[in-house]
């Protein structure tokens, strides 16, 4: 019997831009969360448990939502990001409020992860296919298989099934080698929709760059074995000694920033899984709207039931 794939869901961020705890705003003709409509992709495409990743605070409204449906298909386990969870010989800097990033989000479940896992948004719609590439990848790919390096995944959002129509957004932008694997992502930020595709700005709108058709971006569904996890924990002592002096307060240990530190070292490669699914996400209340459209076309052609856990 092999070792279960768990998913892990990043939920203790707050939209800031959106105004509000949107990782638990309806969106689905029954009252379903964003979630919980990746949630049951994932479950369809193989994985086993779920992992849901809060804020202390926000405990009991996610377990409300937790015990009424999702965990009648498939286990449900919490872990908590608390800023005071750093490794032994740091402290809080005063002041600090907010947790470390998403780095530290994934560190924060690894307790309850066993094997190999994916790691999402909560407030994102990724579609099935994301999710059936790397229950794939990642069941090719098990640990102790004879690779000299770490074998990860990334699923690539084509840039194009990515941007809103109401505002600007922040992408990273992949560049992958010709053996598909990821070299490094770099930050766009006020990158904004076009009639084809997408551009972006650095001087403040005076010039734009286009983005062409198709190019892979990330929107933080990737796929892992558990030396992520080392990685990770082994990194974050690097990253508060050269951090914490310079931007105590505000400073983020982000997920990207390990593996690109295991890509330069040589010890892992990471692949990119292409998709044509659309992505969606409510970065803006404006967005609201088109997602909830979306959701009840897809309950219509049949592709999720109504309602999506079975019953009422």
């Amino acid at each position: 019997m092999g070792e279960k794939l768990t998913l892990v869901v990043m939920a203790a961020g707050m939209g800031s831009r959106y105004g509000g705890l949107k990782q638990v705003d309806p969106v689905g003709p029954d009252g379903e969360v964003i979630m919980e409509y990746s949630i049951f992709d994932a479950v369809r495409a193989g994985f086993e448990d779920v992992v849901i990743v809060l804020k202390p605070e926000m405990a009991q409204e996610f377990a409300a939502l937790a015990g009424d449906r999702v965990a009648r298909r498939i286990p449900v386990r919490y872990a908590f990001q608390e800023v005071r969870n750093l490794p032994g010989g740091y402290a809080v800097p005063e002041g600090r409020a907010k947790p470390w990033g998403t780095a530290q989000a994934v560190l924060a479940a690894r307790e309850a992860i066993e094997g190999s896992f994916a790691v999402i948004n909560a407030d994102d719609y990724y579609g099935p296919d994301g999710f059936r590439a790397l229950a794939g990848f990642l069941s090719a790919n098990r640990p102790g298989a004879g690779f000299e390096k770490q074998q990860w995944a990334m699923v690539g959002y084509r840039i194009e099934n990515t941007v809103t129509r109401h505002g600007s957004v922040a992408r990273g932008v992949c560049e992958v080698d010709g053996r598909g694997h990821l070299v490094r992502i770099i930050e766009r930020t006020q990158i904004m929709r076009t009639d084809e595709s997408a551009e972006y700005t650095e001087d403040g709108g005076r010039t734009r760059i286009r983005l062409p058709k198709g190019t892979p971006v990330s929107m933080n569904l990737w796929g892992f074995t558990s030396g992520f996890l080392d990685a990770a924990e082994e990194g974050f002592h690097a990253f508060l000694d050269e951090n914490l002096p310079a931007d105590p307060l505000t400073c983020e240990y982000q997920l990207p920033t390990v593996v690109q530190s295991m890509i330069d070292s040589g010890e892992a490669d990471v692949t990119v899984l292409d998709t044509g699914d659309q992505w969606y996400g409510v970065t803006y209340r404006q967005d609201k709207p088109a997602v909830v459209e979306m959701l009840a076309d897809r309950h219509a052609e049949g592709a999720y039931p109504t309602p999506l856990w079975g019953s009422r």
